[in-house]
């Protein structure tokens, strides 16, 4: 009879434990963007990984151009750089450089990769830095030029450093004489359907995102900036009108702390700037110049305790800014410049359309912003 009870008490206890693990992992699911819903409730995402491709929102669209039966899966085994000229098999950069067609780019173990020179990304390429921790750092870093088709997800880009004129060799194993380059994390040139999605920047002599010279099509989601002075410029600058065709999503990415301006900074074209946390800013938040037009919808702005309240910042005067559904804390401010009624609707197609959540969720929606830390053998 003992024996009985024993049974029953212990079968009741798990049953109890494996009740509160359910309701644990419910209440994470619940907490998740519409993103993250989409692949990381699947604990079998390592044999998977393709369906990530599937998951993007906003102007990237769908990103199903970067799967399919002709990819080829590469894994990077050798973190050196030592060559940009010549790179090693097993290199990040052979895998631009001497690989034709659709890659999907793996690591094999956590490694810090320091690029001596930028590093040309191909098109139809994802950089897929999940369960491992990769870092791109002190050294060149990421340039998508006339690019299509990228997306870039899971890694810690830091440090960057301004690059010297020179050459180097890009995609398709072409000799590719470069400019100057400033420091960016990220430099996006004349592309279009990119996706940059769960990486943590910081600390780049430049900025960490540039979008200029008629890129188009982008959504930059779930990232975590921080300890940065110029994070994110969408335009190149007031003379390259091409950039009124720009269309950019700027979604569930957490910025802060110790960020100062550009959360983002626009010309010319349209930002939907939708569901994120904006943890202080020193000069403004957003910001833009040459008639952009930004919708702000459902972000959380907390203003920094002393200093600027003001969110946004417009050089012209003559800039397109409004706000839906924010939530502001510690005082902060909108200044809107279009007519209440105006709908500055992002005209999203069928693929690009997401639901805007409110406001009130964005701590949560965000809270897994940048790199994840993806067990071996579980959900991410």
């Amino acid at each position: 009879m003992q024996g009985i009870t024993l049974y029953l008490i212990r079968a009741i206890s798990i049953a109890i434990l494996v009740s509160l693990g359910l309701v644990e992992a419910r209440r994470t699911v619940d907490n998740m963007n519409v993103i993250d819903k989409c692949w990381r409730t699947n604990p079998d995402w390592r044999r998977n990984r393709r369906q990530l491709a599937t998951c993007t929102v906003g102007f990237a669209g769908k990103m199903t151009n970067n799967i399919g039966r002709d990819v080829v899966d590469y894994k990077v085994t050798d973190s050196g750089d030592d060559d940009p000229l010549n790179p090693r098999p097993g290199t990040l950069r052979y895998a631009m450089t001497d690989l034709k067609g659709k890659v999907w780019i793996t690591f094999k173990r956590s490694m810090s990769i320091t690029l001596a020179k930028p590093l040309l990304v191909s098109s139809f390429t994802t950089i897929d830095g999940r369960g491992v921790n990769v870092h791109i750092e002190n050294g060149g870093c990421l340039l998508l030029k006339k690019v299509t088709n990228v997306i870039v997800h899971g890694l810690y880009i830091h440090d960057c450093k301004p690059q010297e004129p020179g050459p180097v060799k890009g995609p398709g194993g072409e000799i590719v004489h470069l400019g100057p380059m400033d420091g960016d994390a990220i430099r996006v040139v004349t592309s279009s359907k990119i996706w940059i999605d769960h990486c943590t920047m910081y600390d780049c002599v430049d900025g960490l995102i540039d979008v200029t010279r008629g890129s188009t099509e982008i959504t930059i989601s779930n990232n975590w900036f921080r300890f940065q002075d110029k994070v994110m410029l969408l335009g190149h600058d007031d003379g390259f009108r091409r950039d009124v065709n720009m269309r950019v999503t700027v979604a569930f990415n957490h910025f802060g702390p110790n960020c100062i301006q550009r959360m983002p900074r626009i010309r010319f074209g349209y930002a939907h700037v939708v569901n994120n946390l904006h943890l202080g800013w020193g000069i403004y938040a957003i910001g833009g110049s040459m008639t952009p037009s930004i919708k702000s919808q459902s972000n959380l702005f907390i203003a920094p305790k002393g200093g600027n309240k003001e969110i946004t910042w417009d050089s012209n005067a003559n800039g397109n800014f409004k706000s839906i559904e924010d939530v502001f804390e510690n005082g902060a401010s909108f200044t809107t410049s279009v007519d209440k009624d105006a709908a500055m609707r992002p005209n999203y197609g069928a693929d690009q359309t997401f639901e805007v959540e409110d406001g009130r969720r964005v701590r949560a929606l965000t809270k897994s912003a940048g790199a994840l830390k993806c067990p071996k053998i579980s959900r991410c």
